[in-house]
């Protein structure tokens, strides 16, 4: 599962051939979120305040990547880097 970005230390993956919604993995300290894109919202797991506001702001700043990213994934095509927060 490739990192496609790392701020605060957050990292966020992505998988290749995953399920519908398009979204996202997010680990910070022990925890795990899946983001759906669309929606910016948590679909599964738990996260601390702080980081997942950091997550949802920074998913609603990339969300055309993001999308652009879920589509390659699907298609087993590279996946690109996006820019972390600062």
């Amino acid at each position: 599962m490739p990192v496609i970005s790392e701020f605060f230390g957050i990292k966020i993956y992505m998988y290749w051939s995953e399920h519908l919604p398009p979204h996202f993995h997010a680990e910070y300290g022990g925890n795990s979120v899946i983001i759906d894109i669309n929606n910016c919202a948590v679909i599964k797991g738990v996260f601390p305040f702080k980081q997942l506001k950091l997550v949802i702001a920074w998913c609603e700043l990339h969300k055309e990547e993001l999308l652009a990213n879920w589509e390659l994934a699907m298609q087993n095509k590279p996946i690109q880097k996006i820019a972390p927060l600062q």
